[in-house]
This record gives C-alpha cells, structure tokens and sequence, in this order.
C-alpha cells in the first residue's frame, strides 16, 4: 500500500529500508523522500517504522534465547 503519494514510498519499501538498517525517520526521510513534501503520511510512516523495529526486535531477542 502507499504510504506517501508524493514520493510513491510503500509500506513494503519502509520495512525493507529498516530491514536494511534504517532506524530513524531521520534516515527514513533521507533516503526515501518519505515526509518531506506535504507531509500528510509522516504518522503512518513513523508507525510502520516503529512496529518494523518491534518485530525485528522481537525476532532478535528469540533467536538469542537458549532451547528449553
């Protein structure tokens, strides 16, 4: 789905930057163009920014646990 019409930004584009690295809407901004025209997609984009990191975060920390 687009998150951002002016700069045709997706929500998958969004999770495979963060799955790049991005962790920011500072990075986000910068190498996507994502919020920087009118600016209306600026709370969707920060929320699939932050639920991306939740679960990749989630991911990492079951990985790091021992078998039972």
């Amino acid at each position: 789905m687009y998150v951002c019409l002016c700069k045709a930004v997706t929500d998958k584009a969004i999770k495979q930057k963060v799955a790049e690295g991005v962790s920011s809407m500072r990075e986000l901004k910068m190498c996507t163009g994502v919020g920087s025209q009118c600016g209306k997609c600026t709370c969707q984009a920060q929320q699939i920014l932050h639920n991306e990191l939740v679960r990749l975060s989630d991911n990492n920390l079951d990985l790091a646990q021992p078998a039972a």
